[in-house]
């Protein structure tokens, strides 16, 4: 991108890198590792998941784990856990060691006993009692028991196991009061509860008493550690007690170090179920009873501290209880709440440390969270923020546009009266020269596109634009675009991407950026339309599919065999063939004046029984109709379920046009096809309470206002009106009148995950079937691996794949055979869960019937959730069925046999005559 020092969005999008010969790549770290220096050989060791993932093929992982074996056959046993887990010798060798009389052999057998353990259920068990009497033994030295008492903590897999090891723990703190002991022992009794979920209340109460008794500050700052540890992990554990006795040793605490330890695990227990409980099972009224107002009490102290994370905190407890809880008496903590966050605003606003910006963080973190389940405390809020904006430093601007930018998307609380002072902002910032100004320039240039609910306004557009200019930078211009495009400022986006089609240097990027102009001014098309003007609206829609099919074109131009940009063209093709149903629908609605029925559609509708062929054509075109809205919504599912990588907003933006499509499908049955037995109850909305984004709420907004329309009009004026048509098309304006939202995963992949797949026995040549006896079984092994981008399960991580392997006979040779179905087909699924990212299974398959077959695997993920995700790849072998020998010879005989027959009945019929 030429204008600046900004990053390409190439990078960004994967373009341009450049492909290394696996055997060189091999080659360059295997000199690594044979390097005389410690630190070439560590890089050139951490080099090689890399090289894994950009070539994982069986033959250069083999050889390269033949060269990590050579350089770690003198390392630790205890790397090798995951990977030999169950293997006896293994468990031998290290019981052995332990009672070696080489203090090195002693501590690398302690470290492959803590890893075996942590993998083996049966080495835990049988290692168990040496290492207690290990750590119990007087001949034993201190510091060989402080390395001993960690491995306790995966005893976990039985209770018995985890039971006795907790005994001896509770033996161990008490015998050993020094602190090292004390702290290497409670946090082990904490790893190990942790993990067997039994006995966390008690851990909990454990650490709160030596929390509250314990003099030594290192132990209570151990105690605090690990209670947030349990409170991260299991807060519906912790009971009323447990945080009152919290709350009582902050509020007694001399020590801000241990206050803002506490409080910290108070903030994160008071959002989540812990804090419900708190207040539900405290007796009497919640905010006035004692025991209930030591939290409230410690949180409106601390809100104002002189130190500002323990002020962070407070507020963020109150912001909880005030999201969370819904009791009357606890209503007027609202406002402490507020007057918190403005005070910490302003305080962090104008400091730029890093301590000043993670507080300012959590600050407007909670600012939206109050906003989100308080919405009538927006107004306050939003008004601070733009207050502050003017004064605060450059890099708490960007935090706070973020914070503006969400709260508004969730709420429609910027009016356009704000504008002014976002623009005097604009300017401010475009005339400065600062580090941040690039990024200031894209984060409130979105408050202003979330801010403006209607098209901008020819001054705006000039001034982001004179900006833009002044900046000089590319990378700038095309992220302010991309943000216009993802709030529906498609006016806007159009004319800064024709503006950056000159400025890149590859023909890729420049198919890609004339594919966006295209797509905005097709959207851009689609604002002129008018809800009565119905030739209007079909000249728009034809106006948009034109800029469409031109922006398909170049979409596909733009795209390579490292990014094939298939969600992209999927989504769009989608939406050309979603504006081609919709104009068809109001060119059928307008049949019903333009075709009137014939004369004979009466006797016709009397002779079928079908009231709705009075009406002529439109009867069977909008059954038609309907069949391809069910089409389109199924189509949209699929593109859901191959979009594993997309982040939650885009999934919901694809769901979003689905419901649209079975909206429109179910309006033309309730009006038109079958009005009796429409159903509304499947249908009706959950109303906008819970929305996520303007785009999301005035599509719920269309939604609603249509079924409406349908349910009033449903019934009446049989079999059809104009009324029922007029409804059809206005509901159709009404869902294109909403800018479409272009989200993130349209221009950015996060998360990027994907499998490649490998067959065995696999043939030289991918057109050469297998050969295989069709009284034998094939034995097809599917191996498989998992790879990953820089962020792996950034939205969601994958459970188990499920392989699908299928078979269809492409031709047949030979004679026919009466043989069974079921030995006709093959068509068989497995779940199986990658280990170390990487899988393996087998499938016995028949081919009884003589021929070529086409075999497919296919793969599929399932995430943590239970949902099936439709990944791929796709993979295709062929097989060729032959005759066993034996069959054959038998085959053979008896075709000579009958041809025996038939010669010597032919001779003696010759003899006759």
């Amino acid at each position: 991108m030429a204008g600046g020092g900004g990053k390409s969005f190439l990078a960004e999008a994967g373009y341009g890198e450049q492909e290394l010969d696996a055997n060189s790549a091999l080659m360059e770290l295997d000199k690594g590792l044979r390097s005389g220096k410690l630190g070439e050989q560590c890089e050139a060791v951490v080099r090689f998941p890399r090289l894994f993932q950009k070539y994982p093929f069986p033959i250069l992982i083999n050889s390269a784990f033949l060269k990590l074996a050579d350089v770690f056959r003198v390392g630790m046993l205890g790397s090798m856990a995951s990977i030999i887990p169950e293997r006896k010798n293994a468990h031998h060798s290290i019981r052995q060691s332990l009672d070696s009389h080489d203090n090195v052999e002693v501590e690398a057998a302690i470290f492959a006993a803590a890893n075996f353990s942590a993998q083996s259920k049966d080495f835990a068990a049988g290692i168990c009692n040496k290492i207690s009497e290990m750590i119990q033994g007087l001949a034993t030295p201190v510091d060989l028991k402080l390395k001993l008492i960690p491995i306790l903590q995966h005893m976990h897999h039985d209770a018995s196991l985890a039971s006795s090891s907790r005994q001896l723990l509770q033996q161990l703190v008490t015998s050993y009061p020094s602190t090292k002991m004390v702290i290497v022992t409670l946090h082990t009794f904490t790893l190990l509860a942790a993990s067997s979920l039994v006995d966390i209340p008690k851990q909990v109460q454990l650490l709160l008493r030596y929390l509250k008794n314990d003099p030594r500050k290192a132990v209570k700052r151990l105690a605090i550690q690990d209670l947030k540890l349990l409170a991260n992990k299991t807060p519906h554990t912790w009971t009323r007690e447990n945080i009152q006795a919290l709350c009582e040793s902050a509020l007694h605490t001399p020590y801000d170090s241990l206050k803002l330890g506490m409080l910290s695990v108070l903030s994160t227990l008071s959002g989540t179920i812990a804090i419900k409980q708190y207040f539900s099972s405290a007796p009497g009224t919640a905010a006035t009873t004692a025991k209930a107002f030591d939290l409230v009490k410690l949180a409106q102290e601390c809100c104002y501290h002189n130190n500002r994370g323990i002020a962070a905190h407070g507020v963020r407890i109150l912001t909880n209880i005030s999201a969370s809880c819904q009791e009357k008496d606890l209503l007027p903590l609202e406002q402490d709440a507020v007057f918190g966050l403005e005070s910490l605003l302003v305080l962090c606003s104008q400091d730029g440390s890093p301590g000043a910006q993670a507080t300012l963080k959590i600050t407007l973190t909670c600012m939206v969270k109050l906003v989100k389940s308080r919405p009538h405390l927006s107004q306050s809020v939003v008004e601070s923020l733009l207050t502050q904006l003017h004064s605060a430093q450059d890099a708490a601007r960007i935090l706070m546009c973020h914070c503006l930018a969400a709260i508004a998307m969730q709420l429609p609380i910027l009016a356009d009266g704000m504008l002014g002072d976002l623009m005097d902002l604009y300017k401010v910032i475009g005339r400065s020269a600062t580090d941040k100004k690039q990024e200031l320039l894209v984060s409130l240039a979105t408050v202003i596109f979330v801010s403006s609910q209607k098209a901008l306004s020819s001054e705006i557009k000039t001034v982001i634009k004179q900006q833009l200019e002044n900046a000089s930078n590319g990378w700038t211009a095309y992220r302010i675009a991309r943000q216009a495009s993802r709030m529906g400022n498609h006016d806007m986006a159009r004319e800064l991407y024709q503006s950056l089609l000159t400025q890149v240097a590859s023909e890729h990027f420049y198919f890609w950026l004339n594919s966006l102009k295209e797509f905005s001014h097709a959207e851009q098309c689609l604002t002129g339309l008018q809800e009565d003007n119905y030739s209007s609206a079909l000249s728009c829609i034809a106006e948009a599919l034109k800029s469409y099919h031109k922006g398909i074109a170049s979409l596909t131009a733009a795209s390579t065999p490292l990014n094939p940009l298939s969600f992209q063209c999927g989504f769009v093709k989608l939406r050309i063939d979603l504006l081609q149903a919709f104009s068809q629908l109001i060119c059928t609605c307008n049949s019903l004046k333009t075709s009137p029925p014939p004369a004979i559609a009466t006797t016709i509708a009397m002779t079928s029984g079908n009231d709705l062929q009075r009406c002529g054509r439109i009867s069977n075109q909008m059954k038609l109709s309907m069949e391809e809205f069910r089409n389109l919504a199924a189509r949209y599912g699929d593109l859901y379920q191959s979009s594993f990588d997309a982040d939650s907003a885009t999934l919901r933006n694809v769901e979003l046009q689905q419901q649209s499509c079975l909206l429109i499908s179910h309006a033309i049955e309730a009006l038109i096809l079958d009005p009796e037995s429409a159903n509304f109850q499947e249908y009706t909305s959950n109303g906008t309470a819970h929305v996520e984004s303007e785009y999301e709420r005035r599509m719920m907004s269309v939604f609603n206002r249509v079924l409406e329309e349908v349910e009033s009009l449903n019934r009446k004026y049989a079999p059809v009106s104009y009324l029922h048509t007029a409804c059809l098309c206005s509901a159709v304006i009404a869902l294109l009148k909403v800018p479409l939202s272009f989200q993130r995963y349209f221009f950015q992949k996060l998360q990027s995950t994907s499998i490649k797949l490998a067959l065995s026995p696999s043939p030289r040549n991918p057109a050469e079937p297998i050969a295989v006896q069709n009284n034998q079984q094939l034995a097809l092994k599917v191996e498989g691996v998992v790879q990953h981008g820089s962020k792996p399960g950034l939205f969601r991580k994958i459970q188990s794949v499920c392989l699908n392997v299928s078979s269809v006979l492409q031709s047949k040779s030979g004679q026919d055979y009466k043989i069974p179905i079921d030995n006709m087909s093959n068509e068989m699924e497995q779940r199986v869960e990658p280990h170390n990212d990487y899988f393996s299974t087998q499938f016995l398959l028949n081919f009884v019937i003589l021929g070529t077959h086409n075999i497919t695997v296919e793969s599929s993920v399932i995430d943590s959730n239970g949902i099936v995700w439709k990944t791929g790849p796709k993979t295709t072998i062929f097989v060729k069925s032959l005759e066993d020998p034996y069959s054959q010879q038998v085959r053979l005989q008896q075709q000579q046999g009958q041809s025996s027959s038939q010669q010597q009945q032919q001779r003696t019929a010759y003899s006759r005559f």
